[in-house]
């Protein structure tokens, strides 16, 4: 992905694009609650462009100043100068001062939908709300409803959105985490102590948010592997540290260590990256077998049962290991490796991905699991922004990013006029029309395939807001649900999707993790409909959206549906981001041919055709 994790170190802390891209967006917000025109949208504009620097800004600031920092598009002298204050000294005066004369949780309210920073201002000086708690509290004392701009509608939105946002406020985006935990396995090569370790959990799966990073370890000395991970330089803070097991955070992300006996590494990595379900089903068949498995391995409990000893007064006479608890009874026949684990239950070894209890197990004993597609097939991007709409870069920047990646097609799909667009960034049909001449253009003497496309708004009723002409002319379109995301949506994308100038659908639920749910849709019709109409469905890689999910792209699938694996970039970096959408592709069970963009350009365009 791109180094949007990028980060400088000053005073053993790191500073990452992303924290410094934070706090510009939460700059912008605290402007706009206050009523300042404009200038909210320069520090966005700011917090995209560092967010996307593929170099570590800090380090630009304390190596060049803020002359350095000025480098950075759209990041003027005021910026630059609180960029460099911030690096030296870990706040922004300014800030402080904004926080101060508005003392509201921006972020945890802002992550209820429909409550924008303007609104946050509003109801910060009419009611004192400041947290998601106060927020609840005046919209079920009907007390939001009185204040002037308000209604009862309105309201009862928030009611019934505040605790969704409730909910996702302890969960992290996992292009978020994920960049931490590489960083704290690529720390633990330089640990001598540790012989082998792994992320564990729902980040192992590759699940879209995940609550903290499950780190395991094994080792004969795990009191010097739990020294070494809390002198990890990223650790902020260090929450507790035992013998075995520590705790740290970074960058507001906990991160929770397990040092295991190298004998017991394999079975504890597959017990602590289950799913519940899956576990479930683990255990179940193990006892089938006669067989007991948990965190410490796999244990042939059926002789010692058969001999009448309880495995609760049993001690692993193999191992020696004092076990009052008996979890360790029986004699171990497996437990060093994950493969073994599966192995011992006569199973193959399951990726993380499809450990969710979606049947995994009947298709491994049946020999049915799916030889699942890597990051590297993905051949192109079918959705990506450019300047014409609101993307910060040109057509031919775009284009020049997808060849550095080696890509064979892209198409530029630049937003359309229609619902859900805010400040007039969609395009009408004249400007498609011009815009369709400056592809071909730039197409002429590109070195990959590009399409002419548009990512056209589906409204309330499945109705396209591009005319019939102009889609006509277009190679790649690209329809999505942008407003109007409340309740069931499948009748109006079933519509879209059967559209004859409709190519993709779109995010097709249009949720915005830990902002809001969006659609709830029947994938197995709508993935019907679409396989029925020649129609792919999307993964939307942003890390923002990952939509449709992982069980639900595995919905797709089994409805016939074709998939489409796409950024939905908005700046050349963005490509990066196809990983994510792979990955979740993969936890709905996807292979190589599932996926429309693994295809050959040719094979691209005779589907599109």
């Amino acid at each position: 992905m791109s180094d949007d994790g990028g980060d400088g170190e000053e005073g053993g802390r790191r500073v990452r694009n992303e924290e410094l891209a934070e706090l510009f967006e939460e700059f912008g917000d605290r402007l706009e609650a206050q009523g300042v025109d404009y200038k909210h949208r320069t520090y966005r504009r700011a917090a995209e462009n560092i967010r996307d620097h593929p170099e570590p800004v800090a380090d630009l600031a304390r190596e060049g100043g803020s002359e350095a920092v000025r480098g950075i598009d759209r990041v003027g002298e005021a910026i630059a100068a609180k960029i460099v204050e911030y690096v030296e000294t870990g706040r922004i005066e300014e800030l402080e001062e904004l926080r101060e004369d508005l003392p509201v949780e921006m972020a945890a309210l802002t992550s209820v939908q429909g409550v924008g920073p303007k609104t946050v201002g509003d109801l910060y000086r009419a009611l004192d709300v400041g947290t998601l708690d106060d927020l609840e509290t005046a919209a079920r004392a009907g007390e939001i409803r009185e204040v002037e701009g308000f209604g009862a509608k309105t309201e009862q939105n928030i009611l019934e959105n505040v605790e969704f946002a409730r909910r996702s406020q302890g969960r992290q985006l996992l292009a978020d985490a994920r960049p931490l935990a590489d960083d704290v396995l690529a720390y633990f090569e330089g640990v001598e102590a540790a012989d082998r370790w792994e992320v564990a959990g729902s980040l192992r799966r590759w699940r879209s948010t995940i609550g903290d990073i499950d780190l395991l370890a094994a080792s004969d000395d795990p009191e010097a592997v739990v020294g070494a991970f809390t002198d990890w330089p990223a650790a902020d803070t260090v929450i507790e540290a035992g013998t075995n097991k520590a705790s740290v955070r970074s960058e507001g992300i906990r991160v929770d260590l397990r040092v295991t006996d190298p004998e017991e590494f394999g079975a504890a990595l597959q017990y602590f990256t289950g799913g519940k379900d899956h576990n479930i089903r683990v255990r179940d068949r193990a006892i089938e077998r006669g067989l007991k498995v948990n965190e410490y391995g796999v244990f042939d409990v059926a002789e010692r049962s058969s001999a009448g000893q309880s495995d609760a007064d049993a001690s692993d006479d193999a191992s020696g290991i004092e076990d009052p608890d008996g979890q360790h009874a029986g004699e171990r026949v497996a437990g060093v490796d994950e493969e073994a684990v599966y192995a011992a239950l006569d199973l193959p070894w399951i990726p993380p991905e499809l450990r969710e209890g979606r049947g995994e197990l009947d298709a491994a004993a049946a020999g049915d699991l799916p030889d699942l597609v890597e990051p590297d097939a993905v051949r192109g991007d079918l959705h990506s922004h450019t300047e014409w709409s609101d993307g910060r870069n040109t057509i031919r920047e775009m284009v020049a990013g997808a060849e550095e990646r080696g890509y064979d097609f892209l198409a530029i799909t630049d937003h359309a006029t229609g619902p859900g667009m805010v400040g007039g960034v969609g395009l009408s049909d004249a400007d498609l029309e011009e815009q369709l001449a400056e592809v071909r253009a730039v197409g002429e003497d590109a070195d990959l395939e590009l399409f002419a496309g548009v990512e056209a708004n589906v409204d309330e009723d499945g109705g396209i807001s591009v005319s019939d002409d102009v889609l006509e002319r277009l190679d790649c379109v690209v329809a999505s649900p942008h407003a109007a995301l409340d309740g069931t949506g499948t009748e109006r994308l079933v519509r879209a999707a059967e559209h004859p100038h409709v190519d993709v659908i779109g995010h097709p639920t249009g949720r915005q993790l830990n902002r809001r749910p969006g659609l709830d849709l029947d994938v197995g019709e709508l993935a019907a409909a679409a396989a029925d109409a020649g129609t792919a469905l999307e993964i939307n890689a942003d890390p923002n959206r990952l939509d449709l999910r992982g069980g639900a792209a595995k919905a797709a699938l089994d409805a016939g549906a074709t998939l489409a694996v796409n950024t939905d970039a908005h700046a050349p970096g963005s490509f990066d981001l196809v990983c994510y959408g792979v990955y979740t592709a993969r936890r709905g069970w996807a292979e190589r041919g599932d996926l429309l963009n693994a295809r050959s350009a040719e094979g691209v365009r005779e589907f599109l055709e």
